[in-house]
């Protein structure tokens, strides 16, 4: 089973989404815009990424830019940020198991999913 953290408007997201829907029967796809992840969800899949919580931000978007660019931010404040404002989280997140990668590098989405 995978599951795909996507967001619809996101042509990344919709690639990969496209690519694991080729190889991969039993999908479960995450709309995490719609269904906000907790806090505790956010740490989870940070750990199967085995990312620090800044790594998962998209430290380009507006609401990073105008609210917590060049702040100092606890682990727990940059997480907090991520559930406040889910339109932060990197995309797509894509989860095997105890694993996880950011599914934006086709050629490494291939080989997670093999």
């Amino acid at each position: 089973m995978i599951e795909i953290y996507h967001n619809p408007r996101c042509g990344k997201s919709r690639n990969c989404l496209a690519l694991v829907s080729e190889k991969e029967e039993a999908i479960t796809i995450i709309k995490y815009l719609e269904n906000p992840l907790s806090t505790q969800n956010l740490k989870e899949l940070l750990q199967k990424l085995n990312f620090k919580p800044i790594q998962l931000v998209r430290v380009k978007e507006k609401i990073w830019i105008e609210n917590f660019k060049n702040k100092q931010l606890t682990d727990e404040a940059i997480i907090q940020a991520m559930v406040d404002h889910p339109i932060l989280i990197e995309r797509p997140i894509v989860v095997k198991g105890n694993k996880a990668i950011i599914g934006r590098v086709i050629d490494e989405l291939n080989q997670f999913i093999l």
